[in-house]
């Protein structure tokens, strides 16, 4: 289920969500890195990737088509790649004429192109599966037990936190927007794109203003309570047995898939 319109978890048993979540922040930047690792065109190293993830879905009790169906998003951010058929070495495939531009795609490009895709798929689902199987304080807390920079954390978690006061914000200021504005039935109401424009402004504009009076009382009310810019949690994170053995056969894992996408 989910905690609210912005968190992505899904509380539910499992081996996956049992795992600390330093295993699983580390497991998603080896699987990123080995992915970004494997050269162009290495087929049966990125099918044995994807295998991996199913396998991760299984784990998560989500369904082992969780992260495929909740990937599709990314697809248009994946067209930038679109470039890289055009690659200068290699041999054309075709000829095409643009706007007066002569494009050749090849062979070479082709292949790169379809790689730079997987990578980004296969990335794109195992960020989606570490959100929905780690609440967003651990993930928090993981970072912290990494050595980022606690600036960082601080900024991602107060970001993460009065994100839904902002939006309470948001509808407060459209619903005083409506209540102000009366329209003719059967008439369009409102003037041209230009005033419109002006609104939208000023309606930014005081929402600016109202989150940073917000964010100066929520600061002295944290002073007044004891915040000396730690987090603090109850739950304990303690790294066990099977904490280390899942990445260790992670890491081993991708290794054999490095391994295949060098041979293959």
């Amino acid at each position: 289920m989910h905690v609210n319109a912005f968190d992505r978890y899904y509380a539910t048993e499992s081996p996956l969500h049992r795992l600390d979540a330093r295993v699983k922040v580390l497991g998603l930047i080896a699987f990123v890195l080995s992915n970004a690792l494997l050269p162009d065109g290495a087929w049966a190293a990125f099918g044995l990737t994807w295998l991996l993830l199913l396998l991760a879905n299984l784990a998560s009790h989500l369904g082992p088509d969780f992260t495929f169906r909740r990937s599709f998003i990314a697809l248009p951010f994946m067209l930038v790649a679109l470039s890289a058929l055009f690659a200068p070495n290699g041999q054309p495939l075709a000829e095409w004429n643009l706007l007066g531009l002569s494009l050749t795609p090849t062979d070479t490009g082709l292949i790169r192109f379809g790689s730079i895709l997987l990578r980004t798929w296969l990335s794109v689902q195992a960020g989606i599966l570490l959100v929905a199987v780690t609440p967003f304080p651990d993930l928090i807390h993981a970072f912290e037990h990494l050595r980022v920079p606690a600036i960082l954390t601080t900024i991602i978690a107060f970001l993460y936190r009065y994100l839904f006061v902002l939006s309470d914000e948001v509808l407060r200021l459209l619903r005083a927007r409506d209540s102000r504005s009366a329209a003719i039935p059967g008439q369009k109401s409102g003037r041209s794109v230009f005033w419109r424009a002006q609104i939208t402004g000023h309606m930014a504009g005081q929402l600016f203003l109202r989150s940073y009076e917000r964010s100066d009382r929520i600061y002295h009310a944290m002073l007044a309570r004891g915040y000396t810019g730690h987090i603090r949690t109850l739950r304990a994170h303690v790294m066990r047995r099977r904490d280390w053995l899942s990445l260790v056969l992670l890491i081993a894992a991708l290794l054999v898939v490095q391994l295949i996408g060098r041979i293959g």
